[in-house]
């Protein structure tokens, strides 16, 4: 018979309702044999028993439900933005709080870099508290002429670079018309490129060459690291281009004994018609493995509300800003829902703007007429300015919703202030509203967007503090257990993993997040303080302090 490992711990949250409370888990192969007191499990037979969380508390593995593995490859370059934040190391990097003050940043990387034509690749970059002021090539010429440069926003949405990169790009001239590219007075590009149609043919000048959402295997590993720090045992890759080499790579990386968590990858809609990207998905499906789970699509509708890019409805922007963009227009997305309906397919769909989240319902709609499908589970992702009656057209189509909560810390002064007024920035990331009209709910990061770090993302949910210390919602606050629930088994469910992951009880898989305190028994204001020791995944133990 196979070892059977039974832990104790100070507390353990199952997240299970029958019994939301044990004092132990029994591990065999992997998976929970059972949860209870120890005289519940002593009956399955000789095991050993482990005191290492006996003064811990244990958590079901955190499920990431929207994040991207490029933040661990995106630390090889150069942290601009404006909080501070830590790296896969451990290491924290101060917040930059001015133009000047990024530029300086970007210049001391170009001093240590030794050869003269390699690309300086910065990210993180938020204007948006720099009084707002559009960030150009000209900016960035201060940096270097003569090297190509290349700063992605904090929405990932944008790309600030300098003329010399325009000019490798063949778009340093005058007549470019593209909607993602404006001119400046002199007829020629700025060096704002918005959205991926603009910003993918100059990514590969300035470092961005495996497109804007891919990691590599080094970045893939130091994911890795971050997932063991803030909990995570499951966490999406939400937009990769799935290549055959990466998904070779990943597949090598996640098999090996060492690697931490499972990784989902979606294969993002973009550079293939429908057809022909859930062919490919379905391919991809069958090479899943158990750390590495393939064939979902990602749909990006429309761009990021900070950056001005999001689609929105009327009365649009608060300071008067042109509606933003369509990354997919209504007529492919039709197209995609029907053909992924019938595949059986699951989609996950980008909306930032209440314009787009109410192109994806319009569409969703139709399509599900034509190919019903009672356990779609089609997400929205984001769907910062979701509506009441959004959310109850999502209930009527059987939607779930991935909300993004870390926004009310990060953005919510700066939505009250300017992008879309008080009344709107109230209800962002409608929690409670999605919960009480009965819409299947999840909360996330959107790493590196804003890090990794569920149980910061808990306190955002719960709490609805702005960076300046306000709180902005009162009415769409939830309580922390409704938060927990959010970031293990409310995720688990959004990617069809409920039945394996989300919840400490028989049979699932025995993936724990290893915590320093009780997240129920604190202040809800100290989610976001909470240690977290290390994870237990597939039965694996993985201390953060050993990274």
């Amino acid at each position: 018979m196979t070892d059977t490992v039974i832990y104790s711990a100070r507390k353990i949250l199952t997240m299970n309702p029958n019994q939301p409370v044990v004092s132990h888990v029994a591990v065999r192969d992997g998976r929970i044999l059972g949860a209870g007191a120890l005289s519940d499990l002593e009956p399955w037979g000789d095991y050993t028993l482990d005191d290492r969380f006996a003064d811990k508390v244990l958590m079901p593995g955190f499920v990431e439900g929207h994040a991207h593995t490029m933040e661990g490859t995106l630390w090889r370059n150069t942290y601009v933005g404006w909080f501070d934040r830590m790296d896969p190391d451990g290491k924290m990097w101060s917040g930059l709080k001015t133009i000047d003050a990024v530029l300086e940043r970007l210049k001391e990387a170009d001093s240590e870099l030794s050869d003269p034509d390699a690309p300086l690749s910065g990210w993180s970059l938020d204007p948006i508290y720099m009084n707002n002021e559009r960030v150009n090539r000209h900016h960035l010429d201060q940096v270097s002429t003569a090297r190509p440069i290349g700063v992605l926003h904090a929405s990932g949405h944008i790309l600030n670079v300098n003329s010399k990169a325009l000019e490798l790009a063949g778009l340093l001239k005058t007549g470019v018309n593209h909607q993602g590219i404006p001119l400046g007075d002199d007829g020629l590009p700025t060096g704002e490129l918005y959205g991926p149609d603009a910003m993918t043919p100059v990514g590969e000048h300035v470092g961005f060459d495996r497109a804007m959402t891919d990691c590599d295997e080094r970045g893939l590993r130091d994911y890795g690291k971050l997932c063991v720090r803030s909990g995570v045992t499951t966490c999406t890759d939400l937009a990769a281009r799935l290549t055959d080499d990466s998904v070779s790579m990943m597949l090598r990386v996640t098999g090996e004994d060492s690697y931490p968590a499972i990784i989902v990858p979606l294969r993002v809609f973009f550079g293939m018609s429908a057809e022909e990207i859930v062919a490919y998905v379905l391919e991809l499906k069958e090479k899943s493995t158990e750390r590495l789970r393939l064939g979902r699509i990602k749909a990006v509708a429309d761009g990021s509300i900070q950056g001005f890019s999001a689609r929105m409805r009327w009365p649009g922007y608060h300071n008067g800003s042109p509606n933003g963009l369509w990354y997919t227009p209504p007529e492919q997305m039709l197209d995609l829902y029907k053909r992924a309906l019938a595949a059986g397919v699951q989609v996950h769909t980008h909306t930032n703007g209440d314009q787009a989240t109410q192109m994806a319902l319009d569409m969703l709609e139709p399509a599900l007429k034509a190919n019903p499908s009672p356990d779609h589970r089609f997400v929205l992702q984001h769907c910062q300015l979701a509506d009441a009656a959004q959310f109850r057209k999502m209930k009527t189509l059987d939607m779930c919703v991935n909300l993004f909560a870390n926004h009310h810390f990060y953005w919510g002064d700066e939505h009250y202030r300017l992008t879309v007024g008080p009344e709107r920035a109230e209800r962002m990331n409608a929690c409670r509203t999605a919960l009480d009209t009965g819409v299947p709910m999840a909360i996330h990061s959107d790493a590196p967007v804003t890090p990794l770090g569920p149980l910061f993302t808990a306190w955002a949910a719960v709490n609805r503090i702005t960076a300046s210390g306000r709180t902005q919602g009162e009415g769409e606050k939830i309580t922390v257990d409704q938060a927990l629930q959010a970031i293990t088994l409310g995720a688990a469910y959004t990617l069809h993993m409920d039945s394996e992951v989300g919840s400490i009880e028989v049979g699932k898989k025995a993936d724990f997040a290893v915590l320093e305190d009780d997240p129920t028994a604190l202040d809800p204001m100290a989610l976001k303080d909470i240690a977290v020791w290390g994870t237990v995944q597939g039965g694996r133990i993985f201390a953060a302090s050993d990274l």
